[in-house]
């Protein structure tokens, strides 16, 4: 009877240390990289084969398409010159921005049963903050809507932003009459003033490098000529005649005003006068009969 336990025994620790079927695994051991731009990137990948001594290894990067990193124990494109591999480990050499994505690592065994492991590395190239480009116009009239704008476009996460006029950084609260978008760059002004000159710049900065800033610009705020506040004032007026005179021909038309005129004109419409009575010839008249009183 024990005999049989040990046996029982021995065969079910010989089921569990046994694979269940011959199969190839794949997996990674860091499937998000995240590297600095310009420094090397390794994207690891480890498998087990059950059989097969010497499987294929693919490397293949997702897009909008898909693209061959690693194939046929070549590399290709791009990667040819700033990539190696080591088992199934990828390791690329100085990255861009544009070397951030899905990476899929595929290790194919023909001689296991199931013949077919893949693994997926995320790859996040992280940029520092790049010099932003600032608009900030020349001169501005007093009273005027403005929008001064910032944007980088480059760094990676995204950059946020600070505005700072001569050399002192700018707070928004309930009583400035600006608001900053800390996210998009911009600084708002509903109506400025002339205390709003000066030398405006924008900052941009994450948590890769060090802020970056864009040249000081010189904003002047300035009041109307008096020439263009009269050009201004005549051709409001003209518009309000021209809209004066619209609303009395409308309330005229509705009257039947128009209409009254036009028969009146055309019962004073010319007439010819008729024409003259037939003249005698006195000369060929003669009396026939006499007349008696």
């Amino acid at each position: 009877m024990k005999t049989m336990k040990m046996l029982a025994l021995l065969l079910l620790i010989t089921l569990l240390h046994s694979p269940a079927c011959l199969s190839v695994t794949v997996s990674s051991s860091k499937p998000r990289v995240e590297v600095h731009e310009h420094t090397d990137a390794v994207l690891a990948c480890e498998f087990r084969t059950e059989k097969d001594q010497n499987p294929r290894i693919e490397w293949k990067k997702k897009g909008k398409g898909v693209t061959f990193v690693y194939f046929d124990h070549k590399f290709t494109g791009s990667y040819t010159q700033r990539a190696k591999i080591e088992g199934a480990t990828l390791t690329i050499h100085s990255v861009t921005q544009k070397d951030s994505g899905e990476y899929r690592c595929e290790v194919t065994a023909s001689e296991d049963h199931v013949n077919l492991g893949e693994a997926t590395v995320t790859l996040n190239v992280l940029v520092p903050p790049h010099v932003p480009s600032c608009e900030v116009p020349s001169s501005v009239f007093v009273g005027a809507d403005l929008d001064l704008l910032c944007k980088d476009k480059l760094s990676v996460p995204p950059a946020t932003y600070r505005w700072y006029k001569d050399n002192k950084a700018l707070t928004a609260t309930a009583d400035t009459p600006y608001s900053i978008d800390t996210h998009k760059g911009t600084l708002k002004f509903k109506s400025v003033s002339k205390t709003e000159s000066g030398m405006y710049r924008c900052e941009s900065s994450n948590s890769v490098g060090a802020p970056k800033s864009c040249v000081a610009q010189q904003l002047k705020v300035i009041d109307y000529p008096l020439n263009m506040t009269i050009l201004i004032a005549g051709a409001v007026g003209f518009l309000l005649l021209i809209f004066f005179c619209c609303i009395c021909v409308c309330v005229c038309r509705r009257r039947g005003c128009c209409k009254k005129g036009k028969k009146t004109k055309s019962a004073k419409s010319y007439n010819p006068p008729p024409p003259p009575p037939p003249t005698r010839n006195l000369k060929k008249y003669k009396q026939t009969q006499s007349f008696m009183i």
